[in-house]
């Protein structure tokens, strides 16, 4: 089993950056892929990145890439990621999320991963 916390939501203006923590415990960090989803009100769950466990392989939701960055500190069980130039539209709970089941690959579907955190809200007014 897996806990997972994430940390660093808030209120930004448009234009503005910020870097979303997820820290995870119990079980070896370094073994399994993470991925970053969120939730809009009223819209359903979205895929906005992923990191394999290495960190070698990374994806991206197409209206972040260039703006978004995911990372991992496996020394630190922590992935993160950096957020910049924010729209108001990138304005959701933001989840962190662990995929045990896959090894080389990553997966968008929120159903393929089998732990969430609780979320942490970004608003990023215009």
């Amino acid at each position: 089993q897996v806990q997972l916390v994430e940390s660093g939501g808030g209120l930004v203006q448009a234009g503005g950056s910020l870097r979303l923590s997820c820290a995870a415990s119990g079980r070896t960090f370094s073994t399994y892929a993470m991925g970053w989803f969120r939730q809009a009100p009223g819209k359903e769950r979205e895929f906005v990145s992923a990191i394999s466990w290495s960190g070698g392989i990374l994806d991206y939701l197409d209206s972040v890439k260039g703006r978004f960055t995911i990372s991992r500190d496996n020394a630190k069980n922590t992935v993160y990621l950096q957020m910049n130039s924010l729209k108001p539209e990138d304005t959701a709970v933001y989840y962190c999320a662990a995929d045990f089941s896959r090894r080389g690959y990553l997966v968008s579907r929120p159903s393929a991963y089998d732990y969430w955190g609780q979320g942490t809200q970004v608003t990023v007014s215009s």
